[in-house]
């Protein structure tokens, strides 16, 4: 096993209100150097959450996504704020875009997103024993919810509005639970 890199240089290229983007150059164990760009949020992490309203149904969202300029259908999801665990922070993006609070939350998995270029986690979180419950959000439009049936995932997979990998990641991981 590799030792890792020697960190050579470090800094920062941009900075916005949500992404510091950053260049590190880098020197291997065999004295090769290489430079990265990587990109890091300003949140601690993020949350998706697989909400079931019942044994046979779970709940998508439909909702715009700004830089593919389309809207999708997708698990909702969101970043997890200062002070709040995966658990905490699945419960309230639950109530902010789908209007349901959980009593029965269950921890899945961690997932990366691009690890060589983003310094980011999701934690995905399955949501049962739902009850109404709305919390407004930092929604810009109000958020289609769409129950889908499990029996059904493969008409999802095949829906042009679903393709964004860590919903299609987490649907896929559902239907193995139910097998």
């Amino acid at each position: 096993m590799s030792s890792f890199p020697k960190l050579l240089d470090r800094k920062i290229l941009a900075k916005t209100r949500i992404f510091t983007i950053e260049e590190t150059r880098m020197q291997f164990s065999n004295g090769h150097e290489q430079t990265f760009e990587k990109i890091s949020g300003r949140h601690p992490g993020a949350v998706m959450i697989i909400p079931l309203l019942d044994e046979d149904t779970f709940l998508l969202i439909r909702e715009y996504a700004p830089a593919a300029n389309a809207y999708f259908l997708g698990f909702p999801k969101g970043a997890m704020d200062a002070g709040e665990n995966a658990l905490e922070s699945a419960n309230r993006e639950l109530m902010e875009e789908v209007g349901y609070g959980s009593n029965d939350l269950t921890w899945l998995a961690q997932w990366s997103l691009s690890p060589a270029y983003f310094n980011a986690s999701m934690h995905i979180v399955l949501a049962k024993n739902l009850y109404p419950q709305k919390i407004e959000g930092d929604e810009p439009e109000p958020i289609e919810v769409i129950p889908w049936k499990i029996s059904d995932i493969d008409a999802l997979l095949a829906h042009p509005e679903f393709h964004e990998s860590r919903s299609v990641a987490a649907v896929m991981l559902l239907e193995r639970m139910r097998k």
